[in-house]
């Protein structure tokens, strides 16, 4: 039963430990998304309520509703275009890695 499960997961890829390449473009990948969607973010802020994002939460110069609004706007954005670019990466290399694979001889 158990090697069936761990046969399962061989083939699925969950035992495949991500190579030296792919944690390369995926740290270079992860900081171009965050920094990117940070500025994505705060300008559809910036348009949306017609005031600068807040520089830090916890300045006394904005409310607090504002300061949790906008931590949840950035929050929830970054990470999901994070998941979402991450995602299609890793797919996209898994499927250039597969083609890779299966020309050499």
């Amino acid at each position: 039963m158990a090697d069936m499960a761990r046969e399962a997961k061989r083939e699925l890829g969950a035992m495949d430990k991500p190579d030296m390449q792919w944690r390369i473009v995926g740290g270079l990948l992860g900081l171009a998304v965050g920094f990117c969607s940070r500025k994505v973010l705060s300008f559809a802020w910036e348009k949306a309520t017609g005031k600068k994002p807040p520089a830090s939460a916890d300045s006394p110069d904005i409310g607090l509703g504002e300061a949790i609004a906008y931590a949840v706007v950035m929050g929830l954005g970054m990470e999901i275009t994070r998941i979402v670019v991450t995602r299609s990466a890793a797919r996209k290399w898994r499927n250039w890695k597969d083609a890779a694979r299966d020309l050499t001889p």
